[in-house]
């Protein structure tokens, strides 16, 4: 059955962690494709470097900065970068300042909107 999603500024699925300095919006999510909006207040260390079996993840700054994490090397992102990681490759990202960065993550296929659904249940 086909579906369609249309999401404007601001609506989506909002996801928080315990202490409110970690929002995600679920911005759409279909069995190939789920599409995540980040913001981050502060400074957050980020999931260790990791792989994944079956997804590529991806990621698109839209404002502020961003260390991430792809296949050994680190490297700071800002508004405009664009990294996806096929699934095998190592990646991860951290945030070391104090301010607020806003990005993209896409994961292909979907699925992970479940993993961030029971994350943000538990507290920070």
């Amino acid at each position: 059955m086909p579906e369609g999603i249309l999401n404007g500024p601001g609506e989506g699925e909002l996801l928080r962690n315990a202490s409110g300095s970690r929002a995600s919006i679920v911005k759409g999510a279909l069995p190939h494709l789920a599409v995540f909006e980040f913001t981050i207040e502060g400074p957050f260390d980020g999931p260790e470097p990791h792989t994944h079996a079956d997804e590529t993840d991806s990621f698109y700054i839209l404002e502020g900065e961003l260390d991430v994490y792809i296949d050994g090397e680190w490297a700071r992102a800002t508004p405009g970068t664009f990294m996806a990681a096929a699934p095998g490759v190592e990646h991860g990202f951290t945030k070391r300042d104090a301010g607020v960065c806003r990005f993209l993550n896409i994961h292909a296929p979907g699925g992970f909107e479940r993993e961030l659904r029971a994350m943000s249940a538990k507290p920070s």
